[in-house]
């Protein structure tokens, strides 16, 4: 295990229905650089994790979302999927979760449809960044300026596509974790 990120605390915020891969992908690669990852949630007990649109498997949470607090945390993970990031965005503590994360300038990084919880957190506007092919009018439509690349960091926000991008995104997550504070995080929350 590598420890350059020894001492670092990261959140993966998921909810029933997140494509399995870019949870446990993320989770594996911060681990194996020493941090200490935690899965926060809506609800305590597991959550259903998703390999496309079949079931994958279920996961404990470690933190339930109404015990959680951006203070406890040095950067955030939002997986995608079709289901999780739609979930996260229609309630109110989790979208507040991540605002927290985006006023004290952490990473934060969204892969998939997870940037549509950015939108919802008002975290987009000015923002150069990718995601799922299929919302990024949801992205311009928010001011955000939305690239086809595998990966995009705009001021401490990481963003991707999909699976395929998971090596460029852990890759540019890691390093963000690293950095730590960005101020223009906050700009526009």
């Amino acid at each position: 295990m590598n420890t350059s990120l020894k001492n670092k605390r990261v959140a993966i915020l998921a909810a029933d229905g997140f494509e399995q891969i870019e949870l446990t992908s993320p989770l594996e690669a911060l681990r194996n650089e020493g941090a200490e990852v935690s899965i926060v949630s809506l609800k305590t007990g597991r959550i259903q994790g998703m390999n496309h649109l079949d079931k994958g498997d279920e996961f404990e949470v470690d933190l339930a979302l109404s015990e959680a607090s951006a203070d406890d945390f040095d950067a955030l993970v939002i997986p995608g999927g079709l289901v999780n990031p739609d979930t996260l965005r229609a309630d109110q503590d989790a979208i507040d979760f991540v605002r927290e994360f985006a006023e004290e300038g952490k990473p934060i990084a969204a892969i998939c449809h997870g940037p549509w919880v950015l939108i919802e957190a008002g975290l987009v506007e000015g923002r150069r960044m990718t995601s799922w092919p299929a919302i990024q009018s949801d992205i311009r439509n928010a001011g955000g300026v939305w690239v086809d690349e595998e990966v995009v960091v705009d001021e401490g926000l990481v963003t991707s596509r999909k699976p395929d991008d998971l090596k460029a995104f852990n890759a540019k997550l890691i390093e963000e974790v690293g950095e730590g504070y960005h101020a223009g995080m906050a700009r526009s929350v």
